[in-house]
């Protein structure tokens, strides 16, 4: 799975031809881990643009395709339906890792079980979840044991790192993907004062971008990937432009002083 990755939440509310094309253009370049959910509108997304890109590219088995199930939808029976209504949207026969949105009230057990028959079946090669804590990873990780939770996707970006005092540690230890969504926040990027002008300063002397300095400080472990979104072509290209950049510690340690997480733990944030 490559460490930039292209969302699409929200997507409804772009052209879908010019937002095939910018996802078209980030595969071009490397970025074919593409994350979707039958949430995004109500599955519009799914259906209007990621099977179209999937059928256009023709490029599936070089895809990483990544959906979620609703929360409310993940009853065991919910869940082995919800797959299959998006497998059916994707006009695929498989995604590559399947999450759990966020926790909810159904029991995480039949949750799981469902994950497991799905992934025995075929239909998924994986599985993870999205918007977990460390005590709600910590019963993931009791019912379904040590190597079954690829990833937790959880909101990253440089104003909001709050999981960097627990979830982003526990994840390391125990093997577990952590997948940044809302790379560049929900405000102006780059954000104004003291913090945006270290960033830009830092792109300057790199030669690159704000936003491709960003991306490489979210993504700075192994264990850390991001799913920037884009229904822009050329504001792909140069998401894409961030994998070819390294920060040296300087640099890392500019950002982290001009971005302070957070000085006591927090409950996970989500959007």
């Amino acid at each position: 799975m490559p460490v930039l990755g292209q969302g699409t939440w929200q997507m409804e509310r772009d052209d879908a031809r010019t937002a095939i094309a910018a996802l078209r253009a980030g595969i071009e370049l490397g970025m074919t881990h593409i994350d979707t959910a039958e949430l995004y509108g109500s599955g519009s997304v799914e259906e209007r643009v990621v099977s179209e890109l999937i059928a256009s590219s023709g490029k599936r088995e070089h895809l990483y395709l990544v959906s979620k199930v609703m929360p409310s939808h993940a009853s065991r029976a919910g869940t082995l339906r919800a797959c299959e209504q998006s497998l059916k949207r994707l006009r695929t026969d498989y995604l590559d890792c399947y999450l759990l949105h966020w926790p909810g009230s159904e029991p995480l057990e039949d949750t799981i079980g469902a994950f497991e028959e799905l992934r025995a079946a075929g239909k998924i090669r994986a599985w993870g979840l999205s918007n977990f804590d460390v005590d709600e990873l910590e019963q993931a990780l009791a019912i379904a044991g040590p190597g079954k939770i690829v990833c937790n996707q959880v909101l990253y970006h440089l104003q909001q790192r709050a999981i960097e005092h627990a979830v982003l540690p526990w994840c390391e230890q125990h093997g577990v993907a952590v997948v940044g969504y809302t790379p560049f926040g929900q405000s102006a990027f780059p954000p104004g004062g003291a913090g945006g002008k270290t960033l830009v300063q830092i792109a300057q002397r790199h030669g690159a971008t704000a936003r491709q300095v960003s991306l490489a400080f979210l993504t700075r472990k192994p264990s850390m990937f991001a799913i920037p979104k884009s229904s822009n072509a050329e504001h792909t290209r140069e998401n894409a432009g961030a994998a070819r950049l390294t920060l040296d510690a300087s640099d890392i340690a500019a950002l982290d002083s001009a971005f302070p997480r957070p000085k006591r733990q927090q409950a996970l944030p989500m959007l």
